[in-house]
C-alpha cells in the first residue's frame, strides 16, 4: 500500500518511508541523504523538536511528529540534549506533515533541514502523519526504513527487506553506544532569559555521580541548578569506580534500548548502591533499571509514551503534573516487591511512572523531570533528591 500527498510534495517523491509490512509513505526528503532503519514512533509535542531529535533515548528510532508545523524557529547551538559526543546522532529519522518553513527566531543559527543534514538525520515531509499515527496506535510501533534521494530512485523491495530483517529494540543494549567514554565534571546550570546558562560554583555543594546511559544535558543542568557538584561516568562503571569518587548521591540516567539488556551490567552495580544505602535517583531508563535491581520486571509497550503533555499523578501528594515522556518500555507494576511503593502513575493508561524503596534512600520516575522539552511541573524532584541526601547526612 502506497500513501502520498501530492499537495505538499514535489512532482516526484524524494523521500520515502517503507514499513516492514509493505506500507509505503511517499513525500519530500530533506536533511541527510541515504537510508536508515529503525523503530517508528510518534511524538505529540508541539514545541521542542530540536531537544527531541538530540535526546539519546531516541537512538535507533524514527520520530513522527503529530504537530503539523515543525521547524518554524530553526535550530541553534544551545538546545542540544546529547551530553556525550558518542550520542551525537540520537534519532535516526524525522517525519513531518508539512514542509519546513524558513526559521523565524532570533536564536536560530540554521534552518532545520540544514541542521539535520549536519547531524546525519534523514527527514521526510508531506506525508499523512495522521494515518501513520493511527497505524501506530492500532498496531504498535513498526520497523521501517526512511530514505532520502534527490533522484527519487528507491528500491522499495530492498528497503522493505531491510525493515523486515531489523531485529528491533527488544534485547538491544543501546546505552553502551551513547554513553560517555570518560569521566567528566559538569557545572552548567539552567537557561535563564536574557543571560543564558549559568555555572554552579559552590565547591562544598553535595557531590552526585551521574551514571551515563545516554544522559540528557538538561538533567545535568537541573542537578547543577539544584545545587549539586556533578561527575558523569561511563554507563559500565563499576561500583568501586563510582564510590572512589566519594559521591553523596548517584543518579541513574535516561537512555535508549531494552532495560533488560542494559541491566546485565547495570543491575549488579545498582544492587550494590542499594545495599550501601547510597541515595539514588533514577530517571526513565534509570527508573526501569532500579526496578529491575529490586526484582521487578520490565516489558515492551505497544505504542510507548512520547510527548510533552502527559498527565502523571504523584501518589504521595495527590497532585497531577504535566510531564515530558519518552519511553517504549515500562515497569510492570504488578511485579514490584513489598519493599517498594508506586509513587507516580500515568493518567493516560495507568502504567507505573515512579517508585520509591522503603528500606533504602532510592526513588525513580519514568518521566523526564528536566522539562526539555515540556512543562516544569516536575522540577521539585531534584529538590526532593537534595533533601533525601540531606536527610541521609543527618542520619549518618
Amino acid at each position: 500500500m502506497r500513501i502520498s500527498q501530492d499537495s505538499v510534495r514535489s512532482t516526484f517523491p524524494t523521500g520515502i518511508l517503507v514499513l516492514a509490512d509493505g506500507t509505503v509513505f511517499e513525500g519530500e526528503g530533506f536533511g541527510a541523504t541515504g537510508s536508515t532503519v529503525g523503530e517508528v514512533c510518534f511524538n505529540t509535542a508541539i514545541t521542542g523538536y530540536q531537544e527531541i531529535l538530540t535526546d539519546p533515548s531516541y537512538a535507533a528510532q524514527i520520530i513522527t511528529f503529530t504537530f503539523p508545523h515543525i521547524g518554524n524557529v530553526g535550530a541553534n547551538d544551545e538546545d542540544i540534549e546529547n551530553a556525550s559526543p558518542a550520542a551525537a546522532t540520537a534519532a535516526r529519522g524525522a517525519i513531518f506533515r508539512d514542509r519546513i518553513t524558513a526559521p523565524s527566531n532570533y536564536r536560530a543559527r540554521l534552518d532545520l533541514s540544514a541542521w539535520m543534514k549536519r547531524r546525519g538525520i534523514i527527514g521526510l515531509a508531506g506525508i499523512d502523519t495522521r494515518a501513520l499515527t493511527i497505524m501506530i496506535r492500532e498496531k504498535g510501533m513498526p520497523h521501517g526504513v526512511i530514505a532520502h534521494a534527490a533522484s527519487g530512485n528507491f528500491d522499495i523491495d530492498a528497503l522493505q527487506k531491510k525493515a523486515t530483517a531489523w531485529p528491533g529494540l527488544e534485547g538491544l543494549d543501546l546505552a553502551k553506544e551513547v554513553t560517555t567514554l570518560q569521566t567528566y565534571p559538569h557545572d552548567e546550570t539552567g537557561w535563564v532569559w536574557g543571560t543564558g546558562y549559568g555555572r554552579q560554583s559552590d565547591p562544598n555543594a553535595p557531590h552526585v555521580v551521574v551514571i551515563d546511559y545516554g544522559v540528557k544535558r538538561n538533567i545535568l543542568r537541573r542537578l547543577a541548578s539544584a545545587g549539586f557538584r556533578i561527575s558523569v561516568v561511563n554507563g559500565q562503571s563499576s561500583f568501586d569506580d563510582i564510590m572512589a569518587l566519594k559521591p553523596d548521591g548517584v543518579v541513574l540516567s535516561n537512555g535508549p534500548g531494552d532495560p533488560a539488556a542494559t541491566g546485565t551490567y547495570a543491575v549488579p552495580v545498582i544492587k550494590q548502591l542499594i545495599a550501601a544505602k547510597v541515595p539514588t535517583l533514577g530517571i526513565c531508563l534509570g527508573h526501569q533499571l532500579l526496578a529491575l535491581a529490586i526484582g521487578a520486571r520490565t516489558m515492551k509497550m505497544v505504542q510507548g509514551h512520547h510527548g510533552a503533555n502527559h498527565p502523571v499523578r504523584d501518589n504521595t501528594t495527590g497532585k497531577v503534573e504535566i510531564v515530558s515522556m519518552n519511553h517504549g518500555f515500562t515497569v510492570d507494576e504488578t511485579s514490584l516487591p513489598d519493599n517498594c511503593i508506586a509513587t507516580h502513575t500515568s493518567l493516560f493508561d495507568g502504567s507505573n511512572s515512579g517508585i520509591a524503596l522503603k528500606d533504602a534512600p532510592a526513588f525513580s520516575v519514568q518521566h523526564h523531570p528536566e522539562a526539555s522539552p515540556g512543562p516544569q511541573d516536575s522540577f521539585y524532584l531534584f529538590q526532593r533528591f537534595r533533601e533525601l541526601i540531606g536527610n541521609e547526612d543527618k542520619a549518618a
